[in-house]
């Protein structure tokens, strides 16, 4: 029952703060200059009665209050308006681009490479030291230190235009062939989260190892091992989850560039040019959807979090210990 409760009031939270967000998102791109009608026209003169058919059309002359409920109202139906820039509804323009966007996500967090890698990584780091430990953080402060667009670049150059194993751009067609598009994106995501993950498991497995616990299990003779699996590794689960937590949600945001780079054409490319021709409808749709997707990780994260660690109640991530 304190589960559920919990998870009922977490719920309620998301709810109200998903209330919350949806005002500020659309008004956000009201607050910006310019205006959707200028870019319909590119630059045209128009006659005051053409103005208005578009300011009628897309409900501009409205009150900012009336225009936000019927916005609202529409979206808790499942429709987000019709895009200004595709003159088509945004929900057909967000099914034919979130699957390569998810997928793309799905790759550089799935990732063998990033958890397995990084909580190996940090593991050892932590653990061994020495040469070890040195190489590790070498390795892992090179890979914060360069940026994804950078990675992109640098992927690109020598793996698809030197070398021809991966094609330039495009997502392409079918899930295998997607797969093949999106290797190089989804490592040029990965490199900057396989390094900040490595670096925060090593702190926490580090931090760990100095307890109380630890020493108390070592001085009753517990082999190191399992020193090691039970006292510090999951101990330090709860910190690299929150951290995971954290980097599921980043990463929506940062494909922006890393699409970009290979003109995959999912949601973050959709969102920079829609928010370069004021479509309204459609930054708005996918601002939401960020939001929403980044409020649904932090809940999993919490309810997740007494079950990897057992010193952390629910509403809670504060340590007993």
């Amino acid at each position: 029952m304190g589960f559920l409760r919990f998870a009922a009031r977490r719920l309620l939270e998301m709810a109200v703060t998903l209330l919350g967000a949806s005002f500020v998102v659309f008004g956000a791109m009201y607050l910006a200059p310019g205006n959707p009608a200028s870019f319909l026209l590119s630059g045209r003169s128009a006659s005051p009665e053409a103005l208005q058919a578009i300011n009628e059309q897309y409900h501009l002359d409205d009150p900012f209050l009336v225009r936000y409920f019927r916005w609202l109202g529409q979206v808790l139906q499942g429709d987000f308006g019709r895009s200004i820039t595709y003159r088509t509804d945004v929900s057909q323009l967000l099914a034919d681009r979130l699957p390569a966007t998810m997928l793309l996500v799905a790759m550089a967090m799935a990732l063998v490479v990033v958890v397995v890698v990084g909580l190996v990584l940090g593991r050892l780091g932590a653990v061994r030291g020495g040469a070890t430990d040195s190489t590790i953080l070498v390795t892992t402060t090179l890979a914060l230190g360069t940026p994804s667009f950078v990675a992109a670049v640098l992927l690109q150059g020598l793996f698809a235009v030197k070398l021809g194993w991966f094609p330039t751009s495009g997502a392409g067609e079918g899930f295998g062939d997607m797969l093949w598009h999106l290797t190089l994106p989804a490592i040029a995501l990965a490199l900057y989260l396989i390094g900040m993950l490595a670096r925060v498991t090593r702190s926490a497995m580090l931090e760990a190892l100095e307890g109380e616990h630890v020493t108390v299990a070592r001085s009753r003779g517990v082999p190191e091992r399992e020193v090691i699996r039970r006292h510090v590794f999951r101990n330090s689960l709860g910190t690299v989850l929150t951290t995971g937590g954290l980097i599921v949600s980043t990463l929506l945001v940062c494909t922006i560039l890393v699409e970009s780079a290979f003109s995959i054409g999912g949601l973050g490319q959709l969102l920079e040019l829609s928010t370069t021709t004021k479509d309204f409808p459609t930054v708005q749709a996918i601002s939401l959807i960020i939001v929403a997707l980044f409020m649904t990780v932090n809940l999993i994260v919490d309810l997740l979090h007494p079950l990897v660690d057992p010193r952390v109640t629910l509403g809670s991530r504060r340590s007993d210990a």
